[in-house]
């Protein structure tokens, strides 16, 4: 077989089975584990998939850019915020982390809801500029361009004095044994510092960022209170987060 052969062949059972190990590879294409971490190396360089520990792992459609994401599944985006929406309660303070799915989340806010939202998100602050009721608090920091959110050391000091009663997290990837994975560094950092400052975690999850990875590992699954997704998402594909204990949370009346 020809690497390029072997290496479709490797990225086929990867999107059929949303794992792949090297041990196993090896056996079934008889080459050596050298080969196939060769293999495994050189895809992951061209963003083709995630290395992890004895393998590899689906990547995310988060490493596109903003404008990209936009386009991307936005009728399951739009299930996911009505969904997520109805868990603000009035009166709470809501972290609004950046992302294309929590920016659907407070487009999809009631007019009636009042409540003060903390966002490092322009783009959900303009959004939520004409909300007659909510509060809306913009934290500063460096402007990371590709995912439109502040970010750095002052965005961070910012969370730490703040005691929020539910956070919405914008997941990049999400995995049962990785966790929640960023691709940006010091995204980990300002993800970190939000569910450090709030009672309720929920995380917003498209059916493209399950049982993906990325580089950067923010935290463990127990981190989530809540997995907000679509209702499109096969039961089976969420057999595995409900084992560890998340609460799943999808809108049904689509």
């Amino acid at each position: 077989m020809l690497t390029a052969e072997r290496r479709q062949y490797i990225l086929n059972i990867l999107r059929r089975d949303k794992k792949v190990l090297s041990s196993e590879l090896s056996t079934i294409l008889q080459v050596s584990e050298d080969t196939i971490r060769r293999d495994l190396r050189e895809l992951a360089e061209s963003g083709l998939l995630q290395r992890v520990h004895g393998g590899a792992l689906l990547v995310s459609p988060a490493i596109a850019s903003y404008a990209d994401r936009q386009k991307q599944a936005p009728k399951e985006k739009e299930a996911i915020a009505r969904a997520a929406a109805k868990l603000v309660c009035p009166g709470q303070v809501v972290i609004l982390d950046g992302g294309t799915t929590t920016l659907q989340v407070a487009r999809h806010l009631p007019l009636d809801l009042q409540a003060t939202v903390i966002t490092n998100s322009p783009p959900i602050a303009v959004a939520l500029a004409d909300h007659p009721l909510i509060e809306v608090v913009v934290l500063g920091g460096q402007l990371y361009k590709k995912a439109l959110v502040n970010i750095g050391a002052a965005t961070i000091e910012a969370l730490r004095s703040i005691r929020a009663d539910l956070c919405m997290l914008g997941v990049c990837s999400l995995h049962p044994e990785v966790g929640i994975s960023v691709t940006n560094l010091d995204e980990v950092h300002v993800k970190r510092a939000m569910i450090a400052g709030a009672a309720e975690v929920v995380g917003l999850v498209t059916e493209a960022k399950l049982d993906t990875a990325a580089p950067y590992v923010v935290e463990s699954i127990h981190a989530l209170t809540y997995l907000v997704t679509a209702p499109t998402v096969p039961d089976e594909m969420l057999a595995a987060y409900k084992a560890l204990g998340l609460a799943i949370v999808r809108d049904e009346s689509v």
